[in-house]
């Protein structure tokens, strides 16, 4: 699995300020079906244990009294302690905090119990089967929620829903299991809320984060789902859960030597992801490319919160985002709620090899590692364009003086000019960053009004190839060898991403400002 390391050009170029990075699993939610979670096999089911349908509205209450029972007796045996809550309250935090209090290495640390909406069944009659059938429906039920110290996992929840069909959750944090297996090495490391801040030994980290995919899922999901759902020992003693990813994040946390360094970057990566990251750059961060197939939107959003600023991209319901944590870390992070839309090299129907749509099973959490890690570096590597003023200002003076290609001379830029912007927009447009651009890819983004005169069309043309040389001339293209087809060269990323960002939003708000 491909790490992102200090080797990272984002990370080289900011080594100085840098300690180092760490990329693991953040919040993982996999949920348990057993084979009762459709209409036909809940009737199945009741068949086996001789009860009617109609008796259904008697034995449902019965079954959800035994799991409250059994949940509620395993948490008060374990001395912690168990509550109903009549409205939402932070779990997780009185969790973390009863763990810190009474320093909880292993075991039950306490339960809870609430009323939510979950997917259930519900009698009726049906005129098509002339009998009566049992549909899908959603109430109100007990929900129970265990937190636990797990003796591999580190601190998760297990939730559980007491009527039929029985449907579990468990939550896992990457960054926890990461503490437990450091812990367990000795390494020490300090922590705020889910995020080191420092680690003694980062290459240990990294190893310990990357033995997360390997662990035996079914066996450790299969023994919880057996502890807390009583049924699994008696009337369903032959089935099991199968276990489907709910929602994965994977975060690259790039940990800076003091809150100062993160201070005096921060800010300009928001302001060039707000300003210049598209829709299409959003999708090529992802590894998609913008096709008239894509149904969907990308949209971004940038919040500001109690913790800071956070920036989130979303296409369809997968997310990209990036923030900081306690002043100290660069998070890069991706969700993944859909994972359809993205590829993986499995086996059709026919037994045949091919890039088919990732799946949701809990086997395929490798693959889950392997698109957002891509994800976060591709991000990251957006970011290089971010750069101190120094530098911007030498490359900005080069810019606007004449240039020379091939021996001839090429004009001076005016990065904020209209015309010279709109050609910085056209050349940085998401699709032409996989496989470059040719004249014919800008021609159109240049001159949107079609036109049925030849000669205007080779002159729209020669005028393309002109500004193409210019832009040549200057460094800020180069030609992709044995094509036709051009790429954005480094500094050009810096300067048509720093004038588009100058143009778009930092004068409009100087200038607002000033008035």
């Amino acid at each position: 699995m491909s790490t992102i390391s200090t080797d990272h050009p984002f990370l080289r170029k900011h080594q100085d300020k840098i300690s180092g990075v760490l990329s693991c699993f953040d919040r993982v939610i996999l949920r348990g079906h057993l084979p009762l979670s459709y209409s036909q096999g809940i009737e199945g089911f009741l068949f086996q244990q001789k009860v009617p349908l109609k008796e259904f509205k008697d034995y449902a209450p019965k079954i959800a009294e035994r799991i409250k029972a059994h949940v509620k007796g395993l948490v008060l045996a374990a001395g912690a302690p168990y509550r109903h809550l009549p409205s939402k309250e932070p779990m997780e935090e009185l969790a973390r905090q009863m763990v810190r209090d009474k320093n909880i290495r292993q075991g039950i640390v306490c339960g809870f119990s609430q009323l939510e909406v979950c997917g259930t069944f519900r009698l009726e009659w049906s005129e098509k089967l002339g009998r009566l059938r049992l549909r899908k429906d959603y109430r109100k039920c007990s929900v129970l929620y265990v937190f636990l110290m797990h003796a591999v996992l580190g601190l998760i929840h297990v939730k559980i829903q007491s009527w039929l069909p029985l449907t579990m959750q468990v939550y896992v944090n990457g960054h926890d299991f990461v503490a437990k297996k450091l812990d367990a090495l000795g390494v020490k490391y300090a922590v705020h809320d889910n995020a080191f801040l420092w680690i003694a030994n980062l290459k240990a980290a990294q190893a310990c984060a990357d033995r997360f995919v390997k662990q035996n899922w079914p066996k450790l999901l299969g023994q919880l789902a057996r502890q807390f759902n009583p049924l699994l020992g008696r009337e369903l003693q032959w089935q099991d859960y199968y276990w489907v990813m709910n929602q994965a994040e994977h975060a690259t946390d790039v940990l800076f030597k003091s809150a100062a360094a993160l201070a005096g970057l921060y800010p300009r990566l928001v302001e060039h992801a707000r300003a210049c990251f598209s829709a299409e750059d959003v999708l090529k961060f992802l590894g998609r490319k913008l096709n008239p197939n894509f149904k969907g939107e990308v949209q971004t959003h940038v919040q500001r919160r109690v913790e800071g600023v956070r920036v989130k991209h979303r296409m369809k319901s997968n997310k990209l985002k990036m923030y900081d944590k306690a002043g100290r870390v660069l998070r890069i992070e991706t969700t993944i709620n859909d994972p359809g839309e993205f590829r993986v090299w499995r086996r059709n129907g026919t037994g045949k090899l091919q890039w088919q749509p990732l799946l949701k099973g809990v086997a395929w959490l490798w693959r889950y590692a392997e698109v957002s890690r891509s994800a976060n570096g591709n991000y990251l590597a957006a970011l290089l364009a971010v750069d101190d003023d120094s530098a911007a200002r030498k490359l900005l003076d080069r810019a606007t003086r004449p240039a020379e290609l091939h021996g001839r001379r090429k004009r001076a830029l005016q990065p904020l000019s209209p015309a010279d912007q709109q050609l910085f927009l056209a050349v940085m447009r998401g699709e032409h960053r996989l496989r470059g651009f040719r004249n014919s890819d800008l021609t159109p983004l240049l001159y949107p009004v079609l036109t049925e005169d030849r000669a205007e069309r080779r002159r729209r043309c020669g005028r393309v190839t002109r500004l193409i040389q210019l832009l040549r001339g200057h460094r800020l293209l180069a030609k992709i060898p044995r094509t036709r087809r051009y790429r954005i060269t480094p500094a050009g990323e810096r300067l048509m991403g720093a004038a588009i960002k100058a143009k778009e939003l930092v004068l409009p708000q100087k200038i607002h400002a000033a008035a």
